[in-house]
């Protein structure tokens, strides 16, 4: 029996065959043609050798095709494992080689990386998703000439459904398995916690390479039913223009993005009736943002999680989008949360740090081929997530920081992150990253690099370091103030957009005492 995400399809199918599934640039597929595509791909994948068990990555920027290939390799048991496509080639070959994949689908706009792996490991079986460029097969010529036949596998809740590679920012990435299992639960997270509708018209503009952009609305809003209008990447002006005209009711988006969308120069004239609420994940969002959309009548639910969690952590819904900003809110539905003392294994208090271990249904089943670092997070059954954590007494948890960030100044523990969100609340400050230095008197001290906003850049009174510093005392500890900041360009990022840290302490050296 196949009880396997990669039905989804088909089961969809069977009660709403005439609905619209996916719209893209124009076109539109319903749920009965989506379907027979992800039938006619699972039989042409096993046509080139692909069998159960196996892996078949995708590189691309959204496009109905990552989603066809997602679905047609859970179909008969393979894995799709979903790659970045922003990755140089070299780091998208270390990933098709580590999840040993036997068959590349591949988007228009990373055909220079297709050539690269042709060239690199000439038995591998690259798929070309659009047009005539790159090297390997056509897809939909594949498909073409595919069987319609029904697919016959036996999938197991417990089989790998999905590969997805952590971001390396301390090293190698890690290929996190998630199951059919773990998929299912986090759907249902984010049922429990949202309002999703049959009627849904949700716009999938975040990165489906990444685990929240697919887990959190995505892929909820194909087992509703609803219509997935996908963009390939995120333009605020087609934003707001697709939001407008397809009446659409819901999408997710990272900080960055939602405050883009709300400074682009039509923000104020479009209209976001439709528009009932927008997941939030990544970071926590200000108060200002929240503000800016709910003065407009738009929803704001926030979340935590990571890729090991399929995402789902924490979620702060709606009605605890003001009264409780900057925090996580509570635990999803599937998920237990604990605050654990590193040094001594036991559980903390209200209003004390720890790292936060999760426990849940939605929990991966490790790391492919790092039996150690699956031993290591996956220790005494709890996800162990390097995330150190506050809970108030009504069981709200407020991330404060990785444990790798954090620092120590003057015997006071000083999270980077909480630096950080005092400096986001200053009206100049559009992006802000804080690292722990060496200090000869106090041991350690924080650096703050910000990136200013557009239009504090410009007249007489562009804010320096200093003036920015000043205006941290009123937020802030003594020991929490950084002892500079520093006014840059742009923040040095990761390929899934994580501020590189290691990067920014490279710059740094020592602090004389003063």
């Amino acid at each position: 029996m196949n009880i396997g995400i990669g039905t989804y399809p088909r089961r969809r199918a069977t009660v709403r065959p005439e609905a619209v599934a996916i719209e893209f640039e124009g076109a539109t597929t319903t749920y009965g043609e989506f379907s027979q595509r992800v039938t006619r791909l699972a039989n042409a994948l096993q046509g080139l050798g692909v069998v159960r068990g196996e892996r078949v990555a995708y590189v691309g920027f959204n496009h109905p095709s990552l989603l066809e290939t997602f679905f047609a390799a859970n179909l008969f048991g393979a894995t799709p494992v979903l790659v970045n496509p922003r990755l140089s080639p070299t780091e998208v070959e270390f990933i098709v080689t580590d999840s040993e994949a036997n068959a590349v689908v591949y988007g228009r706009e990373v055909a220079d990386v297709a050539a690269h792996l042709a060239e690199r490991h000439p038995r591998l079986t690259l798929v070309a998703a659009e047009g005539p460029e790159g090297p390997g097969l056509r897809y939909e010529d594949l498909l073409a000439g595919a069987s319609t036949a029904e697919v016959e596998a036996d999938v197991d809740d417990d089989d790998v459904a999905l590969f997805m590679y952590t971001s390396g920012t301390t090293g190698r990435p890690k290929g996190a398995m998630l199951t059919h299992r773990n998929l299912t639960y986090q759907y249902l997270n984010a049922f429990t916690g949202t309002d999703l509708r049959q009627d849904e018209v949700m716009l999938s503009v975040a990165p489906l390479f990444h685990i929240a952009g697919m887990n959190m609305t995505t892929m909820p809003t194909f087992m509703m039913g609803g219509r997935i209008i996908i963009h390939r990447q995120f333009r605020p002006a087609d934003v707001l223009a697709e939001i407008e005209h397809s009446r659409v009711t819901g999408t997710f988006m990272v900080p960055a993005m939602i405050d883009l969308l709300a400074e682009a120069a039509g923000f104020a004239g479009t209209d976001l009736s439709s528009l009932r609420s927008i997941m939030v994940g990544g970071s926590p969002l200000s108060e200002r943002s929240i503000r800016t959309w709910t003065e407009r009548d738009v929803k704001i639910v926030q979340g935590f999680g990571m890729t090991e969690t399929a995402p789902g952590v924490c979620l702060l819904e709606a009605q605890d989008a003001l009264s409780h900003a900057g925090t996580a809110g509570r635990p999803h539905f599937f998920s237990e949360v604990r605050l654990v003392d590193p040094a001594t294994g036991g559980d903390v208090g209200t209003d004390r740090a720890g790292e936060v271990w999760v426990r849940g249904p939605q929990v991966m089943k490790g790391y492919w081929n790092r039996p150690e670092a699956t031993e290591s997070a996956l220790a005494d059954g709890w996800y162990h997530s390097g995330d150190i954590a506050v809970r108030d007494a009504q069981g709200y948890f407020t991330i404060k920081d990785r444990i790798k960030d954090m620092y120590i100044s003057g015997g006071e523990n000083v999270y980077p992150a909480e630096v950080e969100n005092a400096l986001l609340s200053l009206p100049a400050v559009l992006e802000a990253a804080v690292v722990g230095v060496p200090d000869e008197r106090w041991g350690e001290t924080g650096l703050a690099f910000v990136v200013l906003r557009p239009e504090a850049r410009t007249g007489a009174d562009v804010p320096g370091g200093p003036g920015l510093r000043d205006q941290l005392s009123a937020r802030l500890a003594r020991y929490k103030l950084p002892r500079e900041v520093l006014v840059v360009e742009e923040l040095p990022r990761t390929s899934t957009g994580k501020i590189r840290k290691n990067v920014l302490r490279e710059r740094t050296q020592p602090v004389p005492a003063s």
